[in-house]
């Protein structure tokens, strides 16, 4: 439009590093990082991210390497999150459950420079840099983490705090040419074998983090505690989030029913989050460990990762949890939509009011669309809530793209979205509601069956903790619901008892034919990975034979 002109005056590239500099100054002398004893504030974790930038350029790191870590939710993983971009330098936060087999995997992949890591997976690192050695790859520079605490054995390996303390604070940020320049780089969690590197943009976590503290009502200087991992999503974009409000980080390096009522206690916590597994952790946690919340304090919760069953839901909100239940993948930044509440739907009864917050609802205000379409022909479903296609998103908080893989990229972004393999359907409310995932669908008889439907079930019985949901082969059916069950502590319950309660509250076909009693293969986000289950399901071969 004439008379408009874009100058460094009214564009400036989006990025959360900003969210640290002004952190620094408005809240300057408030804690920012607690662990233990520990505790820093945010003019100090402002001077030790740029100590860290800086010690990252005189290692001859440069703007667009890749810095990879290997650490659980201690001060210095939430200080990499702005360190290591403030050098220009794109983040790599590796899963913390990988075996060496697969953190070598992804260090040549990633083609990492550097890795910090955590004195509790050293030997996990070492394994990987003897594999690498071994294949012919030059194994990254590695930078140990040690406990804040303890004094390290320097004369081993260069350690964290000392290469921190010993840089120079004085370091000019090197903030991104194009808001679209890649901040950190993300491999999926491996619920299915082939992880793939998702990489995010200063400008997508900037919106993510500002939408998730919005849709979280996250108000100024909350308490946060670190219950989800900051290496899956970039802690859901929360390790930038929460430095945009002042808070307070409670950093922890195991999470326990116990360590994480003790924290509400003693910090005072007013946030967290954590997949539906952390949830089933809080509701089924021994009585020693339990606490009741602190009088007239409610503390917010949000959960996703996995579709949560609506009985946790409803048992939490019991606890006196605030849960704001959200939905998205690793592609998306974590959180993409919100199961938004209604004021109406506090008349609800319990039950139903846990169903309603059990949908993954609409879009947060930072993603510009979310549908469910025909896969192939493009087109919305019905918003009827019984017609299923595939859940599609589009917009800034939309990954850029998988690394090194042009081809896989292309293909989840075909017809102009961002195909998610989620299988879902449209209420007339406009909320949407997962039915399964494309893979896991069973077809049996010709009738398809969600296994989240089933596994909801499946919660509902006393004696249940956890289930899961697979499609076993069969000869005359094509395939048959078979359930994966863990029991309570202490719970007596046989296979027989199990299915009757199904085929009480299901149709005959929906039941489940089969039972499999023991603990259930996790990803560290919470996600059951249902492909080492069916690996389970067709080793036990055919339950009925053709007739």
């Amino acid at each position: 439009m004439e008379g408009t002109l874009r100058c460094s005056a009214n564009y400036v590239p989006l990025s959360p590093l900003s969210f640290l500099e002004r952190a620094a100054v408005v809240y300057a002398d408030r804690t920012s990082v607690v662990y233990g004893s520990i505790e820093y504030t945010w003019r100090q974790t402002r001077d030790r991210c740029l100590r860290l930038a800086s010690g990252l350029a005189n290692l001859g790191i440069s703007r667009g390497d890749v810095v990879a870590v290997l650490s659980p939710n201690v001060p210095a993983m939430y200080e990499l999150h702005f360190g290591v971009p403030m050098a220009g330098v794109v983040l790599c936060t590796l899963n913390t459950r990988h075996d060496s087999a697969m953190v070598s995997v992804l260090l040549k992949h990633s083609d990492a420079k550097l890795i910090f890591v955590d004195h509790q997976f050293l030997d996990i690192a070492q394994g990987a840099f003897d594999l690498l050695s071994q294949s012919g790859s030059r194994p990254p520079l590695l930078i140990l983490i040690p406990e804040p605490t303890e004094t390290p054995d320097s004369g081993r390996i260069l350690d964290y705090e000392t290469f921190v303390r010993t840089a120079s604070p004085c370091f000019d940020i090197k903030w991104p040419v194009d808001e679209c320049d890649p901040i950190s780089l993300n491999y999926t969690s491996g619920t299915t074998s082939r992880p793939k590197g998702v990489v995010y943009s200063h400008r997508g976590a900037y919106l993510n983090a500002i939408a998730t503290v919005l849709f979280n009502d996250i108000t100024t200087t909350p308490v946060y505690l670190w219950t989800v991992p900051m290496f899956h999503c970039n802690g859901w974009c929360l390790a930038w989030g929460v430095a945009a409000q002042g808070g307070i980080n409670v950093c922890i390096r195991i999470v326990t029913a116990k360590i994480i009522f003790d924290s509400i206690a003693r910090r005072e916590v007013t946030h967290m989050g954590g997949a539906p597994t952390v949830l089933n952790m809080i509701i089924n946690c021994p009585p020693e460990d339990c606490r009741p919340l602190p009088a007239g304090r409610k503390v917010s919760v949000m959960t996703g990762a996995a579709p949560p069953p609506p009985q946790v839901l409803a048992k939490m909100e019991e606890l006196g949890f605030l849960i704001t239940h959200a939905y998205g993948l690793t592609e998306t930044y974590g959180p993409a939509s919100v199961s938004t509440w209604r004021p109406e739907w506090d008349k609800l009864p319990a039950e139903q009011r846990a169903k309603m917050k059990a949908r993954q609802g609409v879009q947060h205000i930072g993603m510009e669309g979310m549908d469910v379409k025909d896969s192939v022909t493009m087109r919305s479903v019905p918003a009827d809530g019984r017609t299923m296609g595939e859940v599609m998103f589009r917009g800034n908080t939309v990954m850029s793209g998988y690394y090194k893989d042009a081809d896989a990229t292309s293909e989840v972004f075909a017809g102009g979205w961002f195909r998610t393999g989620d299988l879902g359907v449209k209420h007339a409310d406009g909320y949407i509601q997962l039915r399964d995932r494309a893979k896991d669908i069973i077809i049996s008889g010709g009738e398809n069956i969600s296994t989240i439907e089933v596994e909801s079930v499946l919660f509902g019985h006393p004696a249940v903790l956890e289930a899961a949901v697979v499609g076993r082969p069969d000869e005359h059916w094509g395939e048959t619901p078979c359930a994966f069950v863990q029991l309570k502590e202490g719970a007596r319950v046989n296979a027989e008892e199990i299915i009757r309660f199904c085929r009480m509250r299901l149709p005959h076909y929906m039941a489940p034919t089969s039972v499999v009693f023991g603990e259930l293969p996790k990803t560290s986000t919470g996600k059951t990975q249902k492909f080492v289950l069916r690996e389970k399901a067709k080793a036990m071969g055919s339950l009925f034979s053709k007739l």
